[in-house]
């Protein structure tokens, strides 16, 4: 029997997706066109040339691209116009909104506002589906004895997180749309193998005793196609959950450094890593003791993170 939640339509519907080029994104487009059967995809994406090697086999397999920018409403209201789903998964993400403060309010926020003014403007807003992606830097740093949170918990945005603040101010954008149905679904750490890489400053920014909760990129992917489909509760709409890969991917941050070198053959993380480069607070991160229950609803977990890095590891 197929794992996946099975469509009880037989016409295709159609799922709008942004930020289709980045990790989520590429993910969940793997997984809807695996169910090509009944979705068929249109995603906004940046002209650049980079975004258009990327998109370039996703094409080649039926996505349909509108060459466009979130900051431009004429753009998203070609994306959104016929479809059954919004996917926004788009915006600019930590490290880089970091050094871009003003252009991530822009994106994320004005993107925000154009995706529910395009949606406002269909001729059933109340048939479009809408999912948000928010983030779980909302809540900010919660450090040992309050590293346990649950959705409902205070925003509480660290200090200069720019990121963060956009997010909370787009996810109220969505929940304050007066549209149907909507949900924000605030992402995880999202695994990435990315040891040969060098490492990014953002790195030194997280404290080592610190938590998170993280997923892998396929159970990403997996739930933006889930959420797509028609057996979906109506009682799943209208609300905010937290996307978390359970017991099995609840680390600190020093048990994640210690697995990821460790998968590449370093036996002790301060062989390249000092203790006294990391940051002592001002970060952000969570176990959940409520992510089971989009689990419960939208099934999507397949892959633990110790699973993920076997994966990524050659033999």
């Amino acid at each position: 029997m197929n794992k996946h939640i099975q469509a009880q339509s037989t016409s295709k519907k159609k799922i709008f997706l942004t930020g289709a080029s980045g990790n989520m994104g590429q993910h969940g487009m793997e997984e809807i066109l695996k169910r090509d059967d009944h979705f068929e995809i249109t995603a906004l994406v940046l002209p650049t040339e980079k975004d258009r090697q990327i998109m370039e086999p996703y094409i080649n397999r039926g996505v349909k691209v509108v060459w466009g920018d979130l900051t431009c409403y004429e753009d998203v209201l070609r994306g959104v116009t016929g479809a059954d789903y919004v996917l926004h998964v788009g915006g600019m993400v930590s490290p880089l909104a970091d050094t871009m403060p003003e252009l991530t309010m822009k994106v994320n926020v004005g993107g925000a506002k154009n995706i529910v003014r395009a949606v406002q403007s269909q001729p059933d807003p109340n048939h479009i589906k809408l999912v948000y992606i928010g983030t779980v830097a909302q809540t900010g740093n919660r450090p040992a004895p309050i590293h346990w949170g649950r959705v409902g918990d205070p925003i509480k945005i660290s200090t200069f997180d720019t990121y963060a603040l956009s997010k909370t101010m787009a996810e109220q954008i969505i929940v304050e749309s007066g549209l149907k149905n909507w949900v924000s679904l605030r992402q995880t750490g999202i695994a990435r193998m990315a040891a040969a890489e060098p490492l990014d400053p953002i790195t030194f920014h997280t404290t080592l005793e610190g938590v998170l909760e993280w997923i892998t990129p396929k159970d990403s992917g997996r739930l933006l196609a889930n959420v797509c489909e028609a057996s979906v509760p109506d009682e799943f709409w209208g609300n905010i959950y937290n996307i978390g890969g359970g017991s099995p991917n609840r680390l600190t941050n020093l048990e994640l450094f210690e697995k990821m070198l460790g998968a590449t053959g370093v036996k002790d993380y301060q062989e390249v890593l000092e203790p006294n480069w990391f940051a002592l607070r001002n970060f952000h991160g969570q176990w959940f003791s409520d992510s089971d229950q989009l689990e419960s609803i939208v099934p999507y977990r397949e892959q633990t993170f110790d699973q993920y890095l076997e994966e990524q590891i050659p033999h």
